[in-house]
Parts: structure tokens; sequence; C-alpha cells
């Protein structure tokens, strides 16, 4: 088990010292330092928590994907999620909302990061419209399954099951949480949310209909004797949702520290132990093992969809919204232990 945490701890090894060095060359003061280096690792542990259900719906798409693809989303996939989304995603907002060019973005960031939270801030609705509807479809589409056997809440599970003979149901009920919620926003917040809504669940359909369309390419293939690579459409999937996970993470994160320095180096830590976790979970088994723990991570999943939708109307300390998971998740396990 150490050996497959081993690059998340060297990892983390080199992110505080980096932290020590950024707080001691930017304060002076061994007391801020500490701070600094606390922040970083409170950060860390957030996006774990925040983030472990992510790590078991990677495991269970990862158990069937081919071992080189396998390797390319806990290598290229890492990248990605590090340095794309925990340090150029909140670049292109701030970008985008205040017609900056990423240079500009980038200086702002790092001399003027009041300014820089206040600007990212801003686009909550529309990242929160986006994440939540496509998390949401993404946990619906688990559940929304008539050929779906093992139920854990099986009184509620069964139901959602059987509206599979519904034709886009998911999307319809997405659609109309989407509405409800805006209807009690001022008109341009409501413009933006829906719009943004509308782009979480345009996404979620592109990305099903790569996966889909990879897929029916691959098995030709196969039929026709060729050797098959699967899992492109898989690593496409999976990184999409890598990044709408971390939209929460991200925007929360400014609730501790409004320095991008700070924030890049612990969600990337959180999200360097979540890979950890994911390959754990793979090479032990332990999906086959734990019969309700995917369950478990998809409600976990649902509970984060909404939370980010109503966010934009109430606000949800990050603590409640990893508590949710945590929760879920361990009770899944517990009735996987019990046998149902």
């Amino acid at each position: 088990m150490l050996r497959q945490f081993a690059g998340s701890l060297l990892f983390t090894l080199a992110a505080l010292i980096a932290a020590l060095a950024y707080g001691w060359l930017g304060t002076g003061s061994m007391q801020a330092t500490g701070g600094v280096v606390w922040i970083v690792l409170v950060l860390a542990v957030l996006e774990i928590s925040l983030s472990f259900d992510n790590a078991v719906v990677n495991a269970a798409v990862l158990t069937d994907m081919d071992p080189v693809w396998q390797r390319r989303f806990l290598t290229w996939g890492m990248l990605i999620a590090v340095f794309g989304m925990r340090i150029v995603f909140p670049l292109v907002i701030v970008a985008l909302a205040a017609g900056l060019g990423p240079a500009d973005a980038l200086r702002l960031s790092l001399t003027r990061p009041a300014q820089y939270e206040a600007i990212v801030s801003s686009a909550h609705g529309a990242i929160s419209g986006f994440g939540g509807a496509f998390l949401l479809l993404v946990g619906l589409g688990f559940f929304i399954d008539d050929a779906k056997s093992v139920h854990w809440i099986g009184w509620i599970e069964r139901r959602l099951a059987a509206l599979a003979l519904v034709h886009a149901v998911g999307i319809a009920l997405v659609l109309a949480l989407l509405l409800v919620i805006a209807h009690g926003l001022p008109g341009l917040e409501a413009l933006v949310f829906v719009e943004a809504g509308l782009g979480g669940i345009i996404a979620h359909v592109l990305v099903e209909a790569i996966g889909t369309l990879l897929e029916s390419r691959e098995a030709a293939r196969r039929a026709a004797g060729a050797l098959v690579r699967s899992g492109l459409g898989g690593f496409v999937y999976l990184n999409v949702l890598d990044a709408s996970f971390s939209f929460d993470g991200v925007i929360g994160a400014f609730a501790l520290s409004n320095s991008m320095v700070i924030i890049a180096l612990g969600l990337s830590i959180g999200a360097m132990f979540v890979r950890s976790i994911t390959l754990l979970l793979v090479r032990h088994g332990t999906l086959a093992e734990y019969r309700y723990l995917e369950h478990g991570a998809f409600w976990a999943i649902l509970a984060l969809g909404v939370i980010m939708l109503v966010s934009v109307r109430v606000a949800v300390p990050e603590t409640v919204t990893g508590l949710i998971g945590a929760v879920l998740i361990g009770l899944s396990l517990l009735a996987s232990r019990r046998g149902g």
C-alpha cells in the first residue's frame, strides 16, 4: 500500500518545501510561514474529502479500461487535473471575466490576490450551473438503468431504474431543477446560471456521444480481427468528470486563502492522493469486494451536484459538502460488509 502512495508522499514533501519557501520569501516571519503551510495542508485534506467519491467512480471506469489507458489517465490525467484545473482554470475565469490576456491574469493573481479572488467568486453562478448539471447527469446515469440489478437503497434505486423506460428523463429532471432554482434569482444571474447549466448538459451529452462512437469503432475493429487498445472514450470521460469535481474545491479554497500559489499547492496535493486512492481501489479489486461502494459514490455525486446548483441561492460550507459525501460512502461500505 505504501508503494502506491509513494509518489503522492514525495509530491507532498516537495509541495510543502515550496510552501515554506513561498511563505518565508513573502513574509520573512516563521509564524506567517507556518500559517501558509497549515493552509496548504488543510486545503489538501479538503480536496481529498470532497473528491473521494471521484476516486471510487474513477476506479469503476478504470477497472474496465485497457492497462495502457489506465497508465495514461494516472499520468497524463494527473497533469490535466493538477496543472489544468488547479492553476489554468482559475486564470481562464479571470481572463474571461475581466477581459484580460493570460499574462495579465497571471500577474493579477500574483500581485493583487484580493481582486483575483473577487473575479473568480463572481463567476460562481456559471461554474455551479455547469458543474452541478454535469454531475447530476453523471449520477442519474448510474441509477436510471433498467439493466441494473444490484441496489443498495432499494426502494429508491428500483424506481430510478424503472425511469429508464422514459427517454431522456435524466435531462428533463436536471432542466426542471435548473428552472426551479433560477426562478428565485435576479434576471441576469438567472440567465447566466441556466445557460451554464445547459452547457453542462451539452458537455455531458457530447462526452457520452464521443464514448459511444469510440466504443462502436473499437467493436467493429474487433469483429474484423484487429487488435484494439480500448480506453480513449473512458479517458475523455474521466478527465471531464475530474474537471467537474474540481469546480467546488477551487471555489471553496478561496474561503481559506486568496493566493493562487497556496491554493494550487494545497489542491494539487489532494489531487495526487485522490489518484493514489484510485489506483489502490483498482489494484485491490475493492469495488468487487464492496458491492455497494460504487452506489455510495454515485449518491455522493448526486448530492454534490444538487449542492452546487443550490449554492447559487444558499451558501453551503465546504465541510458540510465533504461530510455528506464521506457519510454516504461510509454507509455504503458498512452495508457492503454486512452483505446488504
